[in-house]
């Protein structure tokens, strides 16, 4: 399959990325690095990057900016980046990106734990992954020749490595990238796919 991947660089975009290259044609996008350029918070640079991709058979993301913080320390800026980046940059992702897809393709968004099991400082990265989970399964209604679906991710190790924190209630991202590998090679449509649920067999 040509699969176009967004968020390429980052733990959970490279580790999609190195389980899907062996076997898959990959164009990685990210916004300052990788095969395309984009900005998920511009309708007109997601344009342009699927103008560049071409038609492809699946378009992943694993991108999306929002902020992490304490409900009374949150800005007007904070929700407007979630909602335009998080939410609103992956949901055009599929009203611009579904006429780039072939017949019997899918798109694959990427939500998180938060949206289920929120905590504080999650506010608005909570709002935003109930909401684009809330998109898929309405969507997914009404597309043709296309399945949309959007992974749930829990913490990753790597992640919690680097910001000092216990890991053993996290998964590893090599195991969170098994469930973006069975969303375009499964039959599921309008689902959330919780990450831990698709951890490869021993």
């Amino acid at each position: 399959m040509k699969i176009l991947l967004i968020g390429a660089s980052g733990i959970i975009g490279a580790a999609v990325n190195t389980a899907l290259a062996p076997e898959h044609n990959v164009i990685t996008a990210n916004h300052s690095k990788g095969d395309l350029r984009v900005d998920l918070g511009s309708p007109d640079s997601i344009q342009a990057m699927l103008a560049a991709a071409g038609k492809v058979d699946a378009i992943i993301s694993t991108a999306g900016l929002a902020s992490f913080s304490a409900f009374n320390s949150l800005t007007d800026a904070d929700y407007q980046l979630a909602l335009q980046n998080k939410l609103m940059g992956q949901v055009n992702l599929v009203r611009l990106g579904q006429y780039c897809v072939n017949p019997g393709g899918s798109i694959t968004l990427t939500s998180g734990v938060l949206s289920q099991c929120p905590m504080p400082g999650s506010t608005v990265l909570s709002m935003a992954n109930g909401a684009l989970e809330s998109f898929v399964k309405a969507a997914a209604l009404e597309l043709d020749n296309l399945r949309l679906n959007v992974v749930s991710p829990i913490f990753v190790k790597e992640t919690m490595i680097k910001m000092g924190m216990d890991t053993a209630t996290g998964l590893s991202a090599a195991d969170t990238a098994n469930a973006y590998v069975c969303a375009i090679t499964g039959k599921m449509n309008g689902q959330t796919l919780a990450a831990p649920d698709y951890i490869p067999s021993a």
